[in-house]
């Protein structure tokens, strides 16, 4: 039991935040209203008039997302447990390899010359994410050193696509695209609609299984490409197919809502000290405690009294010095 409490805390505070974030917000649904509104929609039955707003807040704007919150967290706290995995370092993200700033490129270049649909961002902003890893591979994979020269080749290929994006906003119409692709990369989930978590569910969901099957694979890449050969992994297909899944669960929650930084790296490091390296209870609690992490942060957001700002600045504001604590408790016990 004690194994697996980690899983059951980590579970309740899953369920108690997401009661929490359909609840609360600048129009307030009682638990008693949640419980009525939630029957009536199982049972088939209109709400009447004295819930017909609560029904169309909760179903409409609050539970698409609380959704949205949880397969972004999940997908991008799994994306960077698979990148600290295969790069056996687990101070990796999936920005060290270009994601983020390939996904606003992308972004950037829907709002500049194709559309703000959200749709268009979205394809625009997971197609050079996917790009920019594929372009680091291609560039990192013929050095000697394959874990070194594709931290070298993450850099190079990040810098180029921040100078790029860099560019676009510069030649962007200051009134009509520049604000619009400033606030895409500080990250947000407030135009969040069903469409969205639709194509956010089936590309993260195909892609966090595909993971979970592989994931004895992992365990083995996380010791070494000399210990992963001599059991038998084929190391350089297991590195493309950890990277391409990661990638693309990493793009899809960050095409979605935009940049959201720090989850990917401090869920990942903090669920590793909590349940250990092993990827079986690695991944699954790394999900768990993403959701947890990003809809608590969301929520926080959405509520307060000033006016709702963008997320990122919220999870860096935590991420950083939490990361900061953590390094400096490491060290002071490595010493002693």
């Amino acid at each position: 039991m004690r194994r697996n409490s980690p899983f059951v805390i980590i579970t309740a505070l899953l369920v108690l935040c997401i009661i929490f974030a359909l609840t609360a917000g600048q129009y307030d649904i009682k638990l008693a209203t949640l419980w009525r509104v939630v029957t009536l929609k199982l049972t088939g039955q209109i709400p009447g008039d004295d819930l017909a707003v609560s029904s169309m807040v909760l179903w409409s704007v609050r539970l698409p997302r609380v959704l949205m919150a949880i397969l972004a967290g999940a997908a991008l706290s799994v994306g960077g447990v698979v990148f600290q995995g295969i790069m056996r370092n687990p101070l990796v993200s999936p920005s060290f390899l270009g994601v983020t700033h390939g996904a606003v490129f992308g972004a950037s270049i829907s709002i500049i010359f194709l559309s703000k649909s959200a749709l268009s961002i979205e394809s625009c902003a997971f197609f050079w994410a996917v790009a920019a890893v594929a372009l680091v591979y291609a560039i990192g994979n013929r050095g000697i050193n394959t874990i070194t020269t594709l931290v070298i080749a993450g850099v190079i290929v990040s810098t180029v696509f921040m100078a790029a994006g860099s560019f676009l906003k510069y030649v962007a119409d200051p009134y009509e695209h520049l604000p619009a692709i400033i606030f895409w990369t500080m990250g947000g989930l407030n135009n969040v609609l069903w469409n969205n978590v639709i194509r956010a569910l089936v590309i993260v969901s195909i892609g966090i299984t595909a993971i979970c099957i592989f994931r004895g694979k992992l365990n083995l890449m996380a010791l070494g490409d000399e210990e992963a050969l001599s059991m038998g992994v084929n190391v350089k297909f297991a590195r493309i197919f950890f990277m391409l899944f990661g990638t693309l669960i990493v793009a899809a929650g960050s095409s979605s809502c935009g940049i959201i930084m720090w989850v990917d790296l401090i869920v990942a490091h903090i669920s590793r000290l909590i349940v250990g390296p092993d990827h079986g209870r690695l991944i699954p609690f790394a999900a768990l405690m993403g959701a947890v992490f990003l809809l608590l942060t969301d929520t926080i957001v959405r509520i307060l009294p000033a006016g709702e700002i963008p997320i990122s600045i919220v999870t860096s504001f935590i991420g950083a010095p939490l990361l900061g604590y953590l390094l400096m408790k490491q060290t002071r016990q490595w010493k002693e």
